[in-house]
């Protein structure tokens, strides 16, 4: 199965359809006045759409379990063909248009398995993804047009004792979001060169000022008391969110100290120092985190 560790839980739907066709209006009226043999048609099926939903991982091997947290199965006659549509919701990392695809299918094949006895000329056709929704696909925010300064802030990488990995990975995952790299620098941890270094980006009308390093609780740490002072405007929900996804996958990751927030038009953000909490923090707010700059250039979300 494909790894989704890395990925927000969000709100996803997906709306499958599929189109069973029948070959008498007999059997449409057999249907709309329950007199079918095994039962009334729209009722049977939709229960086996729903169980179809919350089984599809089942069935499926790539799969993933996941919550269903709402189907909706809905019926429309059209002439001699009744469309099926099967709508699901659910919070989790990975979308739902395979299942919805599995429950709308399950419908069409269960009233076939009850109509057959009295038409034996039904089809099942069109089984198709109408649409979903959810997940980074459907973020717009893009970094065209946006440049980053990186920032790697730590004594040792400084004194060549280190190789730097995390500033390499801030880099690439900015790159994978379109934002273009104006420097990369390597820094000790120290306030006043910290600061420097800010505002002399903001100065020259970097966007995006990306920090790494310093966010911890060591005495050499003190990328926050830094920044803080220089910041205008502070963005808590930021820093909650990366401490928030780091949470979910180490209990340290809530002694973090990141911190965000705006210098003029510039975003700066200061991350952890390690290479995997500079990688799970880009994770936790890319792409999201570029709506900042529509704000700012439109006035409006």
């Amino acid at each position: 199965m494909v790894n989704i560790t890395h990925k927000n839980n969000t709100l996803r739907k997906a709306m499958a359809e599929a189109v069973l066709s029948v070959s008498s209006q007999e059997t449409i009226d057999a249907i709309v006045n329950n007199s079918v043999p095994k039962g009334n048609v729209f009722e049977m099926s939709k229960t086996a759409g729903l169980f179809a939903a919350k089984k599809t991982s089942d069935v499926i091997p790539d799969c993933h379990p996941i919550p269903i947290e709402y189907t909706s199965i809905q019926f429309e006659i059209r002439d001699l063909e009744i469309y099926i549509t099967s709508e699901i919701h659910t919070i989790y990392k990975t979308g739902v248009e395979v299942e919805a695809m599995h429950s709308a299918s399950v419908v069409a094949l269960t009233m076939y398995d009850m109509l057959k006895p009295i038409d034996k000329n039904i089809e099942i056709r069109n089984i198709r993804l109408i649409e979903k929704k959810g997940g980074k696909s459907d973020l717009k925010d893009s970094g065209v047009g946006i440049n980053a300064s990186v920032i790697v802030c730590s004594d040792s990488i400084f004194a060549g004792k280190k190789e730097d990995k995390a500033g390499k990975a801030i880099i690439s995952a900015l790159e994978k979001n379109l934002v273009s790299i104006d420097d990369y620098i390597i820094i000790p941890d120290e306030i006043v060169e910290i600061q420097s270094k800010i505002n002399f980006y903001v100065q020259n009308g970097i966007s995006l000022v990306m920090i790494t390093g310093g966010t911890g609780l060591s005495k050499r740490d003190v990328t926050p008391e830094a920044v803080r002072p220089l910041l205008e405007r502070e963005i808590p929900g930021v820093a909650e969110a990366i401490r928030n996804y780091g949470q979910l996958r180490t209990p340290y990751s809530m002694l973090s100290r990141s911190i965000a927030g705006m210098i003029g038009e510039t975003l700066v953000i200061a991350l952890p120092g390690s290479t995997k909490g500079a990688e799970e923090s880009m994770d936790a707010i890319f792409p999201g985190i570029l709506h900042i700059y529509k704000i700012i250039n439109e006035g409006k979300h």
